[in-house]
């Protein structure tokens, strides 16, 4: 028993500062892409997918490598795709420091390309962290630790988009990636130090029987325990369609969420034509107000329910979105980047407290899918808007917007679909959504 290590709180805390430091090391990423566009002239759809590339593998990998957790734990898998990440930014620094400005053309953008995919394997410990805490947490407090996982770990983006300028103007582009890479690999090693499994696998390690595990660790307080093997763990989650219905919402929300953290830099700057500061300072409040308002969206999912609170937050979501699309008045457009901001960070909070509520057996699985899947967003959205540009001008940078108004509403109806399966349309909402 001396082996078994961690709390419920270390293992909150573990998972978050990991996945904090795995979505910091794509920060850099998007923003930057502005810089490569201009000397290797890039056309507008050729930057969407250049910037969506880290979306990419942060989405798709999220799938197994969440799954995983559910035969060995969070620390493997997390740890793993930690170390792609720094081989990606190490790549990205390579390039960075001995080809821009004056030996950058197009023949290096597949290497770009490849670098940026390994630089977003960060981004996949976002489901990782997920399974990581939750068999942590039991059923009435799942919204609120993961609310608080995802909240403080989705301030990375936000927090860099501010710090990037200054960075930028005072160690230029090169020394920006060299500090990237060294708090990368600082944050490594503390989630190696840090991060905990849940005690179940915790007793499997040390050799006790799954049985026998699992005895003693519903002793200790855990509830949540997984399917199986790998394949398993996918195989149920995948049987359970409300799994396919929080992935069309999470598409919406938190694959938006990336797509616009990379989009809104170019959509400040090329639609309103304000400084590289300002364009950072407004991302940073879209990315940072859409991060912490999850930690609340947790505890409101908690008192609400899920579905109740997604059909709220998905309407604010649609609201924003419109007055995005239809406004090329500054003021405005920030009041609405604001309010979709808010709809999007509480939908995101809202459904991750429904995976383990609605797909129990499997909650590494369903974490997987909904998270990999549901992320894959972020790759998807950018080249679309990018084609708004391509076809209407500048003024597509607006137009764009209406692609998360099509989303929203498709989300809102699968929102309704997840109420009417539970016979809730009408009824008295239960608090913690049971």
């Amino acid at each position: 028993m001396n082996s078994i290590k961690g709390s419920p709180k270390e293992g909150l805390f573990g998972a978050t500062l990991g996945f904090f430091v795995g979505f910091a090391a794509v920060a850099l990423f998007g923003p930057t892409a502005s810089r490569f566009r201009e000397v290797m002239d890039l056309s507008p759809v050729l930057v969407g997918v250049l910037v969506a590339m880290p979306a990419l593998s942060g989405s798709l990998l999220r799938i197994p490598f969440s799954a995983w957790v559910d035969t060995t734990g969070g620390r493997k898998p997390f740890l793993v795709l930690l170390c792609l990440s720094v081989v990606g930014m190490l790549g990205l620094l390579y390039i960075v420091y001995f080809y821009y400005p004056e030996n950058m053309d197009i023949k290096l953008y597949p290497l770009l390309l490849l670098f940026g995919v390994l630089s977003g394997c960060g981004i996949a410990t976002f489901s990782v962290g997920i399974s990581q805490v939750s068999y942590w947490h039991g059923q009435s407090q799942q919204g609120r630790a993961l609310g608080t996982y995802a909240g403080f770990g989705n301030l990375a983006p936000g927090l860099f988009s501010f710090l990037l300028p200054v960075a930028l103007s005072r160690w230029g582009l090169s020394g920006s990636y060299l500090a990237w890479l060294l708090f990368l690999i600082a944050g490594t090693v503390l989630y190696y130090v840090t991060g905990k499994n849940a005690w179940y696998f915790q007793y499997l390690r040390n050799g006790v029987a799954p049985d026998e595990a699992r005895k003693q660790s519903e002793a200790a307080g855990q509830e949540l325990f997984p399917a199986g093997s790998t394949l398993a763990s996918l195989k149920i989650s995948a049987a359970v369609w409300k799994t396919w219905a929080l992935v069309g919402i999470y598409f919406t929300t938190f694959g938006g969420f990336i797509a616009l953290t990379a989009w809104f830099p170019t959509y400040w700057r090329s639609f309103f034509e304000v400084s590289a500061l300002m364009a950072g300072l407004l991302t940073a409040l879209y990315s940072v107000l859409t991060s912490i308002i999850r930690v609340l969206g947790g505890r409101i999912a908690d008192k609400l329910g899920g579905e109740v609170t997604l059909l709220l937050s998905l309407s604010a979501m649609l609201v924003g979105a419109l007055l995005l699309a239809l406004s090329s008045n500054l003021p405005i457009s920030i009041g609405a980047e604001v309010i979709l901001g808010m709809g999007m960070g509480i939908a995101n909070a809202a459904v991750f407290k429904l995976v383990p509520q609605e797909v129990p057996q499997a909650v590494g699985g369903a974490a997987g899918w909904v998270g990999g899947l549901g992320a894959f967003g972020g790759f998807a959205i950018p080249p679309i808007m990018g084609t708004f540009v391509s076809s209407l001008g500048d003024v597509g940078y607006a137009r764009g917007f209406l692609v998360f108004v099509l989303l929203a509403g498709l989300s809102i109806a699968l929102s309704l679909a997840l109420k009417w399966a539970h016979g809730r349309l009408g009824m008295a909402v239960v608090p913690g959504g049971k």
